[in-house]
């Protein structure tokens, strides 16, 4: 009866130490991705403020303008009857 009771009792804080660091990981893993993310919003906010030349488009709008560039060419050569 000895030996069960202390398989038990191994078994009990086993369990016990593997919710224990399975919590812990759990906690520094949210922790790291709350740091990320405010990381994110500083970048996002450091980028809106900062004073930038008007003539100059954003990078976001020149990847749009070439974006829709393609498309125009693809249109115009799908009137024109040329198989891409």
């Amino acid at each position: 009866m000895g030996t069960m009771t202390s398989d038990l009792a191994t078994d009990l804080i086993m369990a016990a130490v593997a919710l224990s660091a399975l919590a812990i990981i759990s906690l520094v893993a949210l922790r790291g991705w709350r740091d990320w993310i405010q990381l994110k919003r500083e970048e996002l906010a450091a980028g809106h403020g900062a004073a930038q030349d008007p003539t100059v488009p954003h990078a976001g709008s020149r990847i749009e303008i070439a974006d829709l560039k393609e498309r125009l060419r693809k249109l115009e050569a799908i009137a024109a009857g040329v198989d891409l």
